[in-house]
């Protein structure tokens, strides 16, 4: 606060002494109309709050699958799934070079990705980011190597690869849905 202080009383007293000066015929008008259009643009310089340039937060999990929540669950409780629950979900699979490799929406389709938490069906990253989301929520996920597809990557017979052994690979992912699964 005090430097916030210190910038407007410099700004005033480099606004008076331009007032004072002989050239350009300058009246105490002009004093007042440059000194308050310094102060205000001051203002709104100091004033303005450094978070809204900021990006979304990115949180670590001890695993080391980094991510960021790109939407909030628009439910004021939303449901949070546990181990054993059907879950649905929409993503898109990106390489780290930005191509995408996969996802639920592409090539005409509109289906979400139903899978039972805890089983094992999916990749592990995949499988502990949706542990860690609420229903209604979208984020951006990076997951490593080992809880994606390791050193074996995605490869065929010919040696072409899909996904490279060894790739990052970032997901976005919204969960739709999770219900408790039949007896």
């Amino acid at each position: 606060m005090k430097s916030f202080f210190s910038a407007i009383a410099l700004l005033l007293c480099i606004s008076s002494a331009a007032s004072f000066s002989v050239k350009g015929g300058e009246n105490r008008r002009s004093f007042l109309t440059n000194t308050a259009a310094a102060v205000a643009g001051t203002l709104g310089i100091v004033a303005s709050p450094q978070s809204s340039l900021a990006g979304p937060e990115i949180i670590t999990l001890p695993s080391g699958i980094k991510y960021a929540v790109t939407q909030a669950p628009s439910d004021k409780k939303p449901a949070v799934p546990l181990k054993g629950d059907i879950v649905a979900i929409d993503y898109t699979g990106y390489l780290a070079n930005g191509q995408i490799f996969d996802a639920t929406h592409s090539g005409g389709k509109n289906n979400a990705l139903l899978f039972k938490l805890g089983s094992g069906s999916v990749i592990p990253g995949l499988e502990e980011m949706v542990s860690q989301m609420v229903v209604g929520q979208k984020v951006q996920a990076i997951i490593p190597p080992n809880l994606a597809y390791g050193e074996k990557g995605v490869c065929l017979d010919d040696g072409e690869c899909l996904i490279k052994p060894g790739s990052t690979l970032v997901y976005d992912i919204f969960l739709k849905k999770s219900s408790i699964p039949p007896p």
